[in-house]
């Protein structure tokens, strides 16, 4: 009998589909300064005002024995929510430390599970379609990364230290836990690691583990400056699998925080995760960097490239400016608008692509209105449209360019009568 193929997960169409969403609606904020696991992420929500009593009844589906022990506990001055799930084979109280999959990865193969079991489990649990969606796609990004470290197909993963009941009720009880509470929108701050070793069934490994530094490629981390594990492979799946933005707190009016305990640890922070639940209004805020150089023996009929690379690269917004210079000389002021992530790239591309010998970079505030680019279907084909509410909940729709040009010379049409049409169809999809 043929090996069964791993199943894809649609979490990637899923997460375009809120990165496009008009009104973000709810917006939980994770603000990970002391790490995350599993039951610390379950622990943030319950205690950010999940029902203890719904997520039961969904987590009845999954058909697993099982039981939650939720307790309110003390992670140095702060109060937070520990979650503990209790199995028939769940380690005895005095052995917790030693044997908390959430902090540690020492596991019996008795009690483990391959990714292929997993999904089996999912598959078959009388879930809600979203929630079994999104556990899918946790299990889907934790079984690639253990793939890729150890260098084996996906289909014969096997969890020494995931694969457990406890780690198949936190993923699922996140997934809960989001629906539950209406979450359409999930941001993070950086994510604060430990260092250190950590003893598993391959033997002793480097902190961060190997697969969680693996699903953390491209997330921003700092230094947690503490020598234990702050977050488990499990914990990092979720981030990976559930967070749209990793940013400072957004603009939001606060509705429910929410503390998250890990195992109580010495350290210069207190072991928890905090959950920040709120609503957006019509103004969105966040941080921008400035990148502006001054260039007076720059060829000018080169600055279509420059530009062309810049926005490529990255760069949200890019100016020209004529100046005049020392020795009263003409010249150009170049001002890029960046991510602060970018600041370092751009800054090697202003001086790469012109004759540029330095950047001023200066960071700041912005305020925006909220916007989103979707395409509209015309008699002159697909269209991309810019959507922009205001404070108010007005939207107004303009045609972008390019492709209006693109779609005019395509079918020999006025440029005017395309941007009508696409004007028009985007309105239309408001409704």
């Amino acid at each position: 009998m043929p090996a069964r193929r791993a199943p894809r997960t649609k979490s990637r169409t899923r997460n375009r589909t809120l990165r496009n969403a008009p009104d973000r609606g709810r917006v939980l904020h994770l603000d990970v300064f002391s790490g995350i696991a599993g039951n610390m992420f379950l622990g943030a929500l319950l205690d950010a005002g999940l029902s203890r009593r719904d997520l039961e009844q969904d987590l009845a589906g999954l058909g697993l024995d099982h039981k939650l022990k939720i307790t309110r506990v003390k992670r140095g001055a702060l109060a937070a929510r520990y979650v503990r799930v209790l199995t028939p084979h769940a380690p005895r109280a005095k052995d917790q430390q030693a044997h908390d999959p959430h902090h540690d990865h020492h596991h019996s193969h008795a009690h483990s599970r391959t990714y292929l079991q997993i999904v089996r489990v999912l598959e078959r649990a009388r879930l809600a379609a979203p929630v079994r969606e999104r556990a899918l796609a946790i299990f889907e990004s934790l079984g690639r990364a253990e793939a890729r470290v150890h260098g084996i197909a996906l289909e014969k993963v096997h969890f020494h230290e995931v694969g457990a009941v406890d780690a198949i009720v936190d993923v699922t009880g996140a997934a809960i836990g989001l629906a539950r509470l209406g979450v359409e929108w999930v941001t993070s701050s950086p994510v604060a690691l430990g260092h250190g070793t950590v003893d598993t069934d391959h033997g002793r490994l480097p902190l961060p583990s190997p697969a969680t530094l693996e699903l953390l490629r491209g997330v921003p981390t700092v230094p947690a400056h503490v020598a234990w594990e702050t977050v488990t492979p499990t914990g990092a799946a979720i981030l990976k699998t559930v967070v749209d933005e990793f940013r400072t707190l957004p603009a939001m009016t606060v509705d429910a925080i929410g503390h998250g305990a890990g195992n109580d640890r010495e350290g210069p922070m207190p072991n928890v995760l905090r959950a920040v639940i709120g609503r957006t209004g019509g103004f969105e805020a966040d941080r921008v960097t400035v990148l502006e150089t001054h260039l007076d023996d720059f060829v000018p009929e080169h600055f279509d490239y420059l530009l062309e690379r810049l926005l490529a690269a990255g760069a949200l917004d890019v100016s020209i400016q004529h100046l005049q210079m020392k020795k009263n000389r003409p010249g150009f002021g170049v001002r890029v608008l960046a991510r602060p992530s970018d600041r370092v790239v751009l800054s090697r591309l202003l001086m790469s692509e012109s004759t540029a010998i330095g950047v001023r970079a200066t960071e700041c505030d912005r305020i925006t209105l909220r916007r989103e680019s979707r395409r509209v279907v015309t008699e002159f084909g697909r269209v991309r449209v810019k959507v922009v509410w205001d404070d108010e909940g007005g939207a107004s729709v303009s045609a972008e360019y390019d492709d209006c040009k693109r779609a005019a010379s395509r079918k020999g049409v006025k440029l005017a009568d395309v941007i009508r049409a696409a004007e028009r169809a985007g309105r239309e999809s408001l409704r």
